[in-house]
């Protein structure tokens, strides 16, 4: 079974989340760029065996 995480962060955060997130057993499956009210947001999927 799996399970999935979405997780919203900064643009200049992304890449430290991402490893964060990989030391956890967290793979990426995808991201969204959008805008949350005035600052550019990433929202990123992630997926691993539970």
């Amino acid at each position: 079974m799996k399970e999935y995480k979405v997780v919203d962060t900064k643009k200049h955060l992304v890449e430290g989340v991402m490893n964060e997130m990989a030391q956890q057993g967290w793979e990426v499956v995808s991201t969204t760029y959008y805008h949350g009210g005035w600052s550019p947001v990433i929202m990123i999927t992630f997926v691993r065996e539970k």
